[in-house]
């Protein structure tokens, strides 16, 4: 049973085409219906990026810097993804590991955490205007043209078309290599798959209920059912594979109540979802303190960008598993019931009388920014897709380089954050609810990401990369999938595009010193070298 289910002449031609938001204010909504545009117009560039992601920015401003034509493609209204969608508290792993792009754009906003969403969407609207990369705003993908191993052309739902040389997947789902018929892969490998330890099905040991909770609507009768939220499947065998993906949530902004606008009560709350949280907060014993942190939680509570914490919190866990493979439209069902259960789980603990008051009181201390996220209320634009589509190419990155078992010989860039992947379900273990999915290891120093994971099958397709979504294992992804690695790659991927359409030769084989030599000049860091100590 699916689990939404569970849960109910290049530049002249430029300004033909609508290159700035055009559309009346679409409130908060993953996608919304537009009218095809009156007359549809071909644009042609050398490399077209499509993805507003960090990748996206990072692809295009580079190609243009090294003298290419870039064109880049937004599915919706912003550019930054995440990073200018409220995730502030950016996970950098080892900060001396971040070059080229992604340390220019940090040094730009003037810190390299918890900055503002709308300042980071500014930054990077000026790298791209200052490279002049022109940026088409809610084109959304309908189809890939390819002939003969090669992209042609990307076609838009508005009738618009990108005809390039070279083509860049930066989207967090994996949509262009999808439609290109490119290899991919969604949810969890075995460990067995690739030798690895971490992958797979788990019960986890962080992020777990603190203490045991009963998970029957009647306590201790399984006759009278589960309690929403909790899979009735039996458990299976630690380590094995499925299709789930790690829970998203939206990277709330939060500011002191009397600064701010009201957490507000979605349309559709129903408080029978936040049974599970409501049996956890009242069964927790005497001594036990809410604290509002990673470790104790209930959520993740604090002035700024806010996190998930905890085995119910504001991951909806189990809702993310249909996103990947969905269209646009089922995507935008998926969207609402993020909405409607986060924000239903701000309001419940803010306001439903059965929650200690201890509790709410903390809650109801915060409130939605006036100054950030205008446009939808206050609420970040953009839910936090972790994981989608994962291409499989001739490299798949797996914890065996996370760990430093193994090295990628071609390195377009360093990941340095642990392998970090959340809950994926809840459990019944002995007449207890568990939380199942959450994989919280340290790596042991930045590694390289393989410039071989950014390029599909040379027999799939010629003239693409992959700045997000790039060939790996879902747990290594758990480590290479932050926001700065995601620029990183994204510059190296419009590097290699620029050498290739020079050479005149597929992506598959650039050479790997030219791309080496130019991307060190360029200010990536390629190799680990432990920074001398102050």
């Amino acid at each position: 049973m699916r689990w939404s289910l569970v849960w109910s002449a290049c530049l002249a031609s430029v300004a033909t085409l609508v290159a700035s938001p055009s559309t009346p204010n679409p409130g908060l909504r993953y996608f919304y219906e537009l009218p095809p545009t009156a007359s549809p117009q071909t644009l042609r560039v050398d490399v077209c990026v499509y993805g507003g992601t960090p990748g996206g920015v990072g692809a295009a401003v580079q190609a243009s810097r090294m003298g290419k034509s870039a064109a880049l493609a937004v599915f919706r209204r912003h550019v930054g993804g995440l990073t200018s969608a409220g995730l502030t508290a950016v996970d950098l792993g080892r900060r001396e590991s971040i070059g080229g792009l992604a340390a220019e754009f940090l040094n730009r906003l003037g810190r390299w955490s918890g900055f503002r969403s709308a300042d980071a969407e500014n930054v990077f609207r000026a790298l791209l205007a200052e490279a002049k990369v022109p940026v088409y705003y809610e084109h959304r993908l309908a189809r890939v043209e390819k002939r003969a191993g090669r992209i042609v052309a990307l076609e838009f739902e508005n009738g618009n078309r990108i005809e390039a040389k070279m083509f860049v997947d930066a989207t967090y789902e994996g949509d262009l290599f999808a439609r290109a018929g490119v290899s991919y892969h969604v949810g969890r490998e075995a460990n067995a798959t690739y030798g690895e330890t971490y992958n797979g099905y788990n019960l986890a040991l962080m992020h777990q209920f603190r203490f045991a909770v009963d998970p029957y609507r009647t306590p201790g009768d399984p006759a009278s059912g589960l309690l929403p939220g909790i899979s009735a499947e039996p458990l299976r065998a630690q380590g094995s594979g499925d299709n789930f993906v790690q829970a998203y949530n939206f990277r709330m902004w939060l500011v002191s109540a009397d600064e701010g606008l009201p957490l507000p009560q979605p349309a559709g709350y129903n408080r029978d979802t936040y049974a599970l949280l409501l049996r956890y907060l009242v069964t927790a014993p005497p001594e036990f303190e809410w604290d509002f942190t990673y470790r104790n939680g209930p959520i993740k509570l604090n002035l700024g960008d806010c996190n998930n914490a905890g085995p119910f919190s504001t991951d909806f866990i189990g809702g993310s598993h249909d996103w990947p493979e969905a269209g646009y439209r089922e995507r935008e069902k998926i969207f609402q019931a993020h909405v409607t259960y986060q924000q239903g789980l701000v309001w419940f603990l803010a306001n439903d009388e059965a929650v200690p008051e201890k509790v709410r009181a903390r809650v109801r201390a915060f409130g939605l920014p006036k100054d950030q996220f205008v446009e939808t209320g206050g609420w970040p634009h953009e839910l936090y897709v972790r994981e989608g589509r994962r291409m499989r190419s001739d490299y798949i990155m797996t914890e065996h380089e996370c760990m430093g078992r193994r090295v990628a010989p071609d390195s377009v860039g360093l990941a340095s954050y642990g392998m970090d992947s959340h809950h994926t379900s809840r459990v019944v273990v002995d007449g207890v609810v568990k939380a199942e999915g959450d994989a919280q290891f340290g790596v042991p120093a930045p590694y390289p990401v393989s410039y071989r994971s950014l390029v599909p099958r040379q027999k799939e397709c010629e003239n693409l990369l992959v700045s997000v979504c790039v060939s790996s294992t879902h747990i290594a992804y758990g480590s290479i999938r932050m926001e700065p690695v995601f620029m990183i790659l994204g510059q190296s991927a419009g590097t290699a595009a620029a050498l290739a359409i020079d050479a005149g030769v597929p992506v598959q084989q650039v050479d790997y010193a030219s791309l080496r030599e130019r991307l060190l000049r360029d200010g990536q860091i390629l190799v680990w070298s432990t920074p001398p100590q102050p």
